[in-house]
Formats: structure tokens, C-alpha cells, sequence
């Protein structure tokens, strides 16, 4: 009978475990409302996933020096961090995306002012081109 029971309450808690799924927090920078065709962050568990993001400015204007496009995206990652109460320190993982390959020294400097040692894995890939006008989009996964 005592292994019935707890052979009953192993099934019980293994299926309730199975059953919980995990909380999305939408994760917005301040003045964005939720909408359109993705999500600036998602905020799963104590990870926190943030879409691709180019150089443009809170008017749309994207820089026409490249290394000023670099930091203001870092900067708009940074914005999205900060409203998951996460810093350039909490990055783990980065992807880079360049429309062009002789831009990347110049990423790279700004890049390794912005992400301290340890930095962040990163893969940066060479694209013909971005959806939108910018040079550069990059998303990040960070955790806490």
C-alpha cells in the first residue's frame, strides 16, 4: 500500500511539473507600446531574449557614421536591458549582423568598449541586406 501512494505522489508531481509552462513578460523601452510583428524583449525564467536591433535613433534617424550606428544599436539594446533590470554584464550570447565586411574592425571597437571581459559569445554574419536602411542589427541573449 506505502508504494502505491508513493508511486501515486511521484506521478502527481511529475505531471504538475509538466503541466506549468513558463511566463512571457513582453520587456518594452519606455514611450514603446506592445504590437506590431514582434516583441523588442522577451523575458523567460531569468532569460531574456531581445529581437534584433539597428542603429536608429527614438526619431528614426540612423547615424551616417557607422561607428556612431554601432553604439546607438548597442544603445538600444541597452535601453531594453535596463527595463529587464539587466546590464551589458548579463549578455551571454550576441549575434551581429553587417551589410558589410570592411565594417567590421569598426564594430569591433565599439563593440569591445561596450561588453567588458568576460564578454559575450557572438557570431557575426556578412548580409546583402537588413529589412530596414541601417548597416548593422544586433540581438542579444542575456541572463541574470
Amino acid at each position: 500500500m506505502l508504494k502505491q501512494i508513493i508511486l501515486i505522489l511521484c506521478v502527481t508531481v511529475a505531471g504538475t511539473g509538466a503541466s506549468v509552462q513558463a511566463q512571457k513578460k513582453i520587456v518594452l523601452a519606455p514611450g514603446a507600446t506592445a504590437g506590431g510583428n514582434y516583441s523588442p524583449g522577451i523575458l523567460v525564467d531569468g532569460t531574456l531574449y531581445i529581437s534584433g536591433q539597428g542603429g536608429e535613433d527614438a526619431n528614426g534617424k540612423i547615424p551616417a557614421d557607422f561607428e556612431a550606428e554601432v553604439k546607438q544599436s548597442l544603445d538600444n539594446i541597452g535601453v531594453v536591458l535596463k527595463e529587464a533590470g539587466m546590464s551589458p554584464a548579463d549578455v551571454v550570447s550576441v549575434q551581429v549582423y553587417l551589410t558589410d565586411k570592411e565594417t567590421f574592425q569598426q564594430m569591433n571597437k565599439v563593440y569591445t568598449a561596450y561588453f567588458k571581459v568576460p564578454r559575450p559569445t557572438r557570431t557575426t554574419v556578412v548580409v546583402a541586406a537588413l529589412v530596414g536602411p541601417g548597416r548593422i542589427e544586433i540581438t542579444v541573449t542575456a541572463r541574470k
